[in-house]
């Protein structure tokens, strides 16, 4: 069983805890500064979501809708069809299970021009099950017109905010506040819908992945290839519409598949590669990683990334075990 230390449970023991880099926001601002048509809605939830500068900087295009995502849903569907762009800011729990039936009916529904920015996806949050989206994937994957997409990191926000923007409909971006880390891998800045990005090639497993799981993938390849294991990765960040080509074309070479998620492996990402395999009649050996149909706990996230068996050593083995 994992020891809990006092670190598990906040960032005291980070001399980096408190340095936030502005990467979405940055993003946000660079193309709202050229498109007046994009809005942006808070839910006091500014600071956190990075749309604090928007709000400063273009206070007659922010509206605060306080702690009301349902409201927040409905104001946007109304403005998108006079022409706006709104982009709607919470946390992905909150945009995702609290308003459900107004996402379903207000925006996929009659499909309207509508951005949905959610944060602190997964084990990202140290806050607890009320504010751990594991499921928001799952639950946005499923309703028509409806777009899903996950940045691998912040180097890709600029180009992901422009392919959303240029994107004619609902659009659900799961986001991530980068605080004071260190990427070892760098991830091209190009981004598509419908899109994915192979970081590395390999003949003996490839490793689908997306959001903070890219990293870990990346990181687990090239320990695998000191013990005479070859992964190719993929940064799948259009989850919705997945890239049906690379899954299928990758998979069928190699034949042996790992996805990795923060997320619950019912209805995400493994799922969705699962069902592109399946649709094309690719057979292969696939495992999923990600949460076990269970909920999470309040703690940080290395802690429980190696609690719930997601960490690089938990994610070494188990391609070992595939390609084995």
């Amino acid at each position: 069983m994992n020891e809990l230390r006092r670190d598990d449970f906040t960032n005291a023991g980070d001399s980096t805890a408190n340095f936030v880099e502005q990467s979405y926001s940055n993003a946000l601002m660079e193309t709202a500064s050229r498109i007046p048509e994009i809005v942006c809605l808070g839910v006091d939830l500014s600071v956190p979501t990075e749309s604090d500068k928007f709000r400063d900087t273009l206070s007659d295009r922010f509206f605060a809708v306080g702690m009301a995502e349902s409201n927040a849903i409905g104001m946007a569907s109304g403005m998108a069809r006079m022409g706006d762009i709104p982009f709607v800011h919470s946390f992905g729990v909150f945009l995702t299970r609290r308003p459900y039936d107004q996402v379903a009916m207000q925006i996929a529904y009659p499909n309207v021009n509508v951005k949905m920015i959610g944060f602190l996806p997964g084990l990202t949050s140290n806050l607890g099950v009320s504010h751990q989206a594991i499921e928001d994937i799952a639950l946005m994957r499923i309703l028509p017109n409806l777009t899903v997409v996950e940045p691998a990191g912040p180097e890709q926000y600029r180009a992901a905010m422009s392919a959303i923007v240029d994107h004619q409909g609902p659009v659900y971006f799961r986001a991530r506040r980068t605080v004071g880390e260190q990427t070892t891998y760098q991830v091209p800045d190009d981004f598509r819908i419908g899109g994915s990005q192979v970081l590395r090639k390999g003949e003996d497993i490839v490793i689908f992945a997306c959001g903070i799981m890219v990293q870990l993938a990346m990181q687990a390849a090239e320990k695998l290839s000191t013990q005479g294991i070859q992964a190719s990765v993929v940064n799948v960040y259009s989850i919705k519409p997945i890239d049906s080509a690379t899954v299928c074309e990758l998979s069928a070479k190699v034949g042996r598949v790992l996805t990795l998620e923060n997320h619950t492996i019912i209805g995400g990402l493994g799922d969705a590669v699962s069902a592109e395999l399946a649709d094309e009649g690719v057979s292969v050996k696939l495992k999923k990683m990600g949460l076990k149909d269970v909920f999470s706990e309040g703690a940080s996230m290395d802690y429980l990334l190696k609690k719930y068996e997601l960490d690089l050593a938990a994610i070494v083995e188990e391609a070992k075990v595939v390609t084995g």
